[in-house]
């Protein structure tokens, strides 16, 4: 229903959603498919070029004069040029073969076949999935010289935000434009969220007194107002035909016991991959409650760190040691495996009713409903699910499982922008140890307090703070990189302790954590003597052994917790003073 209008020889170019899979042929036949009618001129013109120069024969020179006068009967010398341009813009090499490039490389030669076509209008569907950080860059500096008109869906609000500039929302059903940026967009929504939770309980309300005359109507009076009647049953197929706002997800991780306080320890590793080197001599102390985000190129090495550190790879040289106690949820990038002709419920209790969750019974529907699935869409069979509901169903799965060490690699793909936010809730939250692995600049930002940060060759640097901070501290200490000599003043920190820090200035993040940790060290000075108090009365060891042993052991922990909290407060103290 509704008209659509078309600008006339209007030119739309389309970026699908998931890079080019399982294609044969070169990269120049790929993207001179973008110009659809000319392009089997165009290709055997590259192909015959290319036979020409290792065997210019005359059975040769005659195809190629042949294709070339092909190409003049058509005008297509100037096309011919535009797909020469773009491969260059876009760092391509035409002769290479589709089936060895990475899933960011086929995101590019995909763009290209868009470009190719000079469009006006260009679509773009989750265009940074898949992508490595700093092709994400690359692509955002690109579109910004596009001349056309560029349309996108993206749950990247780092990329949203740097280039959109007018928001369409569609909620319910109902499209909504908002002119300015995503901040704009976002105080905009709010207010109209709020405006419209208002009007409805408005609504609600008349409703039901509306209601309640009817009721009573029939018998107080010996007619009707007709008029009011109609009036009531329209506003019963107003309220009946209300889409509420969707939910938000309720995550919750199941914790396991407390893990020992050093939960890994490098010293020296070294790691290379058919003459590649993706670690080297790299040192480094992860300690309990750490959350650490791994940061790099695709195919760097970050899933192969996380290997190593769990023995599922073995280092070539130097030492790994494994923390006590761990127990590990892992959230593989290329996800758990589904049984798509299963349901929703049968994938994730296998027929039972009940799951455990937080050492309770919970029956499945209901935890499933925390994760946005209502229950008809709990009996749906897998196959039918989308990108983002398979996702949220690997979430919950992964969370019903106790640990306190918690590896997400590439969680954020095809999550929306709520549960993206649930989830760094969750991880902020958590009590355990994160190691992250994420393309998403936001979501690294708002979740973690150290980066490691691959830095060609196997090198890997570390940094305080989040995405930003670390790059910032990147760039400050490459600038700043000269081999300087000082005699008997230079003091060489050991490399499990070697942090790199760039100004300093805190983050937001650690500057709040330094703020609250006062507070925090008064609450436990006091639990601690309150402990101190029950095991100094003369009658504490007149009592049952297993309450002794208990506050004994909560005393134990409450001296760690103490401990570990002054440890902290002097370290950001120490940062934010530049010691």
């Amino acid at each position: 229903m509704g008209v659509l209008f078309n600008e006339q020889d209007l030119i739309v170019a389309r970026l699908q959603q998931d890079p080019p899979r399982n294609i044969a042929g070169s990269v120049y036949d790929f993207v001179a498919e973008g110009i659809e009618e000319q392009a089997e001129y165009l290709k055997r013109y590259h192909e015959i070029s290319r036979l020409v120069m290792t065997d210019p024969s005359e059975k040769n020179l005659n195809e190629m004069a042949r294709v070339q006068e092909q190409l003049d009967h058509h005008n297509l010398w100037q096309l011919e040029n535009r797909i020469n341009e773009v491969l260059e813009q876009l760092g391509l090499d035409p002769n290479a073969a589709l089936s060895s490039l990475s899933g960011g490389w086929l995101r590019k030669a995909a763009l290209g076949r868009a470009l190719v076509s000079n469009p006006r209008v260009l679509l773009l569907d989750e265009p940074t999935n898949h992508l490595d950080i700093e092709t994400i860059d690359w692509l955002e500096g690109f579109l910004k010289t596009f001349n056309g008109t560029i349309i996108f869906i993206s749950h990247d609000r780092s990329f949203i935000r740097n280039m959109a500039t007018r928001i369409v929302d569609l909620d319910r059903g109902k499209l909504v434009t908002y002119p300015g940026n995503y901040d704009q967009y976002l105080l905009e929504k709010e207010e109209a969220l709020r405006v419209e939770e208002l009007q409805n309980a408005e609504f609600d309300r008349k409703l039901a007194q509306e209601e309640v005359w009817i009721r009573q109507g029939i018998k107080a009076r010996r007619t009707r107002n007709e008029g009011r009647v109609r009036a009531l049953k329209a506003m019963r197929r107003e309220r009946s035909e209300r889409r509420e706002v969707m939910g938000t997800a309720k995550m919750q991780v199941e914790e396991a016991t407390r893990s020992g306080k050093i939960v890994f320890e490098m010293e020296n590793v070294d790691y290379q991959v058919e003459g590649k080197q993706l670690v080297k001599d790299f040192s480094a102390q992860v300690q309990r409650g750490d959350k650490i985000a791994l940061i790099g190129p695709n195919g760097c090495g970050k899933t192969t760190l996380l290997k190593l550190m769990l023995g599922q790879l073995q280092a070539d040289s130097g030492r790994i040691h494994v923390g006590t106690k761990l127990e590990v949820a892992y959230f593989d990038q290329h996800r758990a495996e589904l049984d798509p002709e299963k349901t929703v419920m049968d994938n994730l209790a296998e027929g039972k009713q009940e799951v455990m969750v937080n050492g309770k019974p919970r029956h499945v529907l209901g935890y499933l409903q925390d994760f946005l699935f209502h229950p008809k869409r709990a009996m749906t069979p897998v196959r039918a699910l989308s990108g983002g509901e398979r996702n949220r169903l690997l979430l919950a799965r992964l969370f019903l499982k106790p640990s306190n060490l918690l590896i997400l690699d590439e969680p954020t793909n095809d999550l929306d922008v709520e549960t993206l936010e649930l989830l760094e809730e969750l991880i902020d939250g958590y009590q355990g140890t994160v190691l992250l692995v994420s393309h998403d600049r936001q979501f690294v930002d708002n979740t973690v307090t150290e980066c490691w940060i691959f830095e060609g060759g196997g090198k890997i640097g570390r940094y305080i703070g989040g995405y930003h901070d670390a790059r910032a501290q990147q760039e400050q200490h490459l600038a700043t990189k000269q081999p300087m000599a000082k005699k008997n003043e230079e003091v060489i920190a050991p490399k499990a302790e070697i942090v790199k820090r760039g100004s300093s200035k805190l983050s937001y993040k650690l500057q709040r954590e330094l703020e609250q940790l006062p507070g925090q060290l008064e609450d436990l000075e006091a639990k601690l003597e309150a402990l101190q108090a029950q095991v100094a009365d003369a009658a504490f060891f007149s009592q049952p052994h297993e309450q002794t042993q208990k506050v004994l052991a909560d005393l134990s922990q409450a001296e760690q917790e103490l401990e570990q909290a002054f440890e902290r407060w002097e370290y950001l103290e120490g940062l934010k003073n530049g010691a």
